[in-house]
This record gives C-alpha cells, structure tokens and sequence, in this order.
C-alpha cells in the first residue's frame, strides 16, 4: 500500500479540517454613510399619529394606531383569574404579537418566530412599570396586537406600546400612567426621529424610549446597532420631549371616545 492511499485511509471525512495556517480578522472603521432624503418631514419630525381606542366592540379594551405605514390593531381581555397557577401577589402582564401574512414585504408565516417574540418582550417591558399589577392578585392581563403593516421594527415597538397603552386605558385597567413611546437613529451624523425600514437599514445605530410623561420617568430603553454613551444621551434626550407631544395626542383621543361612549 502506497504513503498516498494511507493517507486517504486516516483522513476523517466527517468534518472539513480547517486550514493549516490562520489569519486575525481585520476590522476597519466604516466611514459615515450619505444620509438619505426624508420626504415630507424633517429629521425632528414623528409620522402622522390617528388612534382610535374602543374599535373592537368584543375586547375589555382596544386601540387602533395608524402611523403612515404602520398600522397596528390591539386587544385587552382581563384581569381574569389565571388557572392552573401558584397564587401571586401581583398579577402578570401577558403580551403577544402577531404579523398579518401581508404585513410586510415578504410574506410572513403564520408561525410565531423571533420577531413576533422580540417586539413582544420589548412592549412588555414598556408596560409592565405603569399597570398597578399589585391590584390584580392571581390574575392575568392578556394584550393582544396584530400587525397589519409594518415598516421597520423600531416603528412597530413604539407603536406598539402606544397602541397597547391606551387598549388598557380603555379597558379601565388602573395605571400610574400612559406609557408613549418613540424611536430615533443615528444616520451619518444626525438625529433622526420616527426612522421607517429603509432609514434604520441606513443608520448606525436606533434607539426606542418609553416612558410616562406625566410622571417624568422612563420605563424602557431598547438600542440596537453602534451607538456612542454621547449619542444614547441625546437620542434620549429627543425622545422625551416628542413623547410629551404624542402623550396629548393620546389623551385627547381617549377623551374624544369617552364623550363618544357617553
């Protein structure tokens, strides 16, 4: 037997061996990106907001929230008694979201996957702070959204907890206060709130604040992507004082709909 057919023999063929010789990974500074047109608005400016609260007859409370190509329906049920579970002082905050098949681009399964999950948790962290769940012992609040359209993720969370906020304002759920929320990115050197898809697809780096603006506090912060401790701050910053204008927004419609019921 020949050298070449013995080492044919010992080679393992059930993995790829890796190279003999191996080199670090070079990594380069990106160069800022051009910044691309906002039609319409400026980079200060949220989208158009039309909420309606108290559209589904069927819920304990809902709210339909429409901002430009974003359209977000949710539904409250509860607080009812959660079975099969230990006792609990306080009670707990179920939050579910689904995408309709034609909410985006590409078709979306009807299957739940890690996004449904990930915008999921993000509003459920939002809220969790301002319902008084030490209320509800043993009890369950479920929140319900279907994502109608969607135009980028950011803009899907912040809607999002607006939506489910005023659902539970309708639905009379005791709250220290109504949760608002906003999204910015950084895109070049600027400050761009309200970012759709094909904005945060160019950004550095985005950023979702939630807080209570009656209250003065924040109640979540989601970042994902490259951002500086400078640029979280002012991102911050510019999300507070657009999420004090959106809370009027907020309340005058949950007023305008009691007067309506009344």
């Amino acid at each position: 037997m020949s050298s070449a057919q013995g080492l044919v023999r010992n080679q393992d063929r059930r993995r790829i061996n890796g190279p003999e010789e191996s080199f670090p990974p070079v990594f380069t500074e990106q160069p800022p990106q051009s910044p691309i047109s906002r039609q319409g608005r400026t980079t200060s400016d949220v989208r158009p907001i039309f909420l309606q609260p108290g559209l589904i007859s069927q819920a304990n409370g809902s709210a339909y929230i429409e901002t430009e190509r974003t359209k977000i329906a949710c539904s409250v049920y509860g607080p009812r008694q959660s079975k099969n579970t230990a006792y609990n002082e306080k009670g707990r905050l179920n939050v579910e979201v689904k995408f309709a098949p034609f909410s985006c681009e590409r078709r979306k399964a009807p299957m739940r996957d890690a996004e449904d999950r990930s915008i999921a948790m993000a509003i459920q962290q939002a809220l969790a702070s301002s319902v008084q769940l030490e209320l509800f012992p043993k009890s369950t609040i479920d929140i319900f959204l279907v994502i109608i359209e969607a135009d980028g993720h950011e803009g899907c969370v912040a809607s999002g907890s607006i939506a489910a906020s005023a659902a539970l304002a309708d639905a009379g759920i005791d709250m220290f206060g109504l949760v608002i929320s906003c999204s910015a990115a950084i895109i070049g050197l600027e400050i761009w709130i309200d970012p759709t898809q094909e904005e945060s697809d160019s950004a550095n780096g985005s950023l979702v604040l939630a807080c209570m603006p009656a209250l003065g506090s924040v109640t979540s912060v989601w970042q994902s992507g490259k951002l500086t401790p400078s640029q979280v701050i002012a991102c911050i910053e510019t999300c507070e004082s657009r999420c004090t204008d959106i809370h009027s927004i907020v309340a005058q419609a949950l007023r305008e709909n009691t007067k309506g019921e009344t």
